[in-house]
């Protein structure tokens, strides 16, 4: 399995960038009143993507070993706190239900700067809390 490492790590991050370039441009759609959030393709390339990512993800637990709740994945698990709480995020950012525009914003502010501690979570392989 450790010979699929590569690959597998490159399907992570092209659907972690498209992850977060399709969380930009929904929120940008959004807030601009454009159609684009109508189209179909719009709203199934972002849960196929996840998908993708979330089995991408487990596949990488599976080849290299780091598992989280453990002291040696203590950074992969404030990775997963923080996958949460941006998806968390996203959805008051992004979501359907009727929300005042400040809300959205620090909604989407905050869940982009949950996206790059959990970048830089991912490449230093070092928790922030430490290994509480």
């Amino acid at each position: 399995m450790a010979e699929w490492y590569g690959s597998v790590k490159t399907l992570h991050l092209l659907t972690v960038t498209i992850t977060a370039a399709m969380f930009l441009l929904r929120f940008f759609w959004l807030q601009s009143g454009s159609a684009m959030l109508q189209k179909r393709w719009v709203r199934i390339v972002p849960h196929v993507n996840d998908t993708l990512l979330l089995l991408s993800g487990f596949l990488l637990v599976a080849i290299t070993h780091f598992y989280p709740f453990t002291p040696q994945g203590a950074w992969l698990t404030e990775k997963l706190f923080g996958v949460i709480i941006y998806i968390a995020l996203g959805f008051i950012a992004l979501g359907r239900k009727p929300r005042a525009q400040k809300v959205r914003w620090i909604a989407f502010i905050v869940a982009a700067a949950t996206l790059v501690v959990v970048y830089h979570l991912a490449t230093t392989k070092m928790p922030l809390l430490g290994n509480v």
